[in-house]
């Protein structure tokens, strides 16, 4: 069956129409893709566009008298026999744990940091005998035992007054009295609060000063100044006689921060 000359001319119209479409797309698709591609070759090794910037610091401080104090009693004795040595350094320290009881410290503040035994020897010479003399000899003696408890003390009128009285219960050595704050982060943040105030206060000076306008926050560092303990050593602290007089003074607290503002 033969088609009519009037609808093979339309079916070649509409056939020419969608090529020509397609070629259409296909010149644009790769147009723009060549285009892409030349602008993504310009910045090939380039670096990316520097903002005008300025970075001002400053600091907050909080001075606050401490409200703990960190403290470690020491039990140290000798025996000719381990048995021995461990027997008198518990009897000792249970007397010492039981008088810091006594004065209010609870047992979440109290921790035994360390317990440890050592033997003792001594290097003994041989009999008098004409030189040469043959060599001497390690001899076992006794043993050491150390046991030491870190306490809290929270009511920092009994410090001298627990010092004393630990000593005198049976502590021999009392050593790293340090004087800190229990809850620090309320007063970061106060100081912190004051770094960045007074930090956007000279960013806004120094503007005007340069003469620009100070467009946003692009970045933001902190840093703290951690409060160092005062150590407070006693060596050989048995037989104090009184109780010592402690000043606690203040601590520093000291928040310093840095802000960095484009401008324009």
């Amino acid at each position: 069956m033969e088609i009519p000359e009037f609808q093979f001319k339309n079916l070649k119209f509409i056939f020419g129409v969608i090529v020509t479409l397609l070629l259409v797309f296909l010149i644009v698709f790769v147009g723009v893709g060549i285009s892409n591609k030349i602008k993504e070759g310009r910045y090939i090794g380039q670096e990316i566009e520097a903002k005008n910037t300025i970075t001002v610091s400053d600091k907050g401080e909080i001075y606050v008298k401490p409200d703990l104090a960190l403290a470690t009693f020491s039990v140290i004795n000798e025996a000719k026999t381990v048995t021995e040595a461990m027997t008198e350094n518990t009897k000792k320290m249970n007397a010492v744990i039981d008088f810091i009881k006594g004065k209010g410290v609870e047992d979440k503040d109290l921790k035994t940091i360390s317990f440890n035994i050592y033997p003792r020897y001594e290097w003994q010479k041989g009999e008098t005998c004409v030189p040469p003399c043959p060599e001497g000899k390690r001899v076992l003696v006794g043993y050491e035992v150390r046991q030491s408890l870190e306490v809290k003390i929270r009511d920092m009128t009994k410090i001298g007054e627990i010092i004393e009285g630990a000593t005198t219960a049976g502590a021999n050595q009392v050593g790293d009295l340090q004087f800190t704050i229990d809850k620090q982060d309320e007063l970061k943040k106060q100081a912190r609060e004051e770094a960045i105030e007074k930090t956007k206060a000279k960013a806004k000076e120094l503007a005007q000063q340069l003469g620009v306008k100070l467009v946003r926050i692009t970045n933001f560092t902190e840093s703290g100044v951690v409060p160092i303990p005062y150590p407070y050593y006693m060596e050989k602290a048995a037989g104090l006689g009184e109780a010592p007089q402690i000043e606690t003074g203040e601590n520093k607290i000291e928040v310093n921060v840095s802000i960095t503002y484009e401008i324009r």
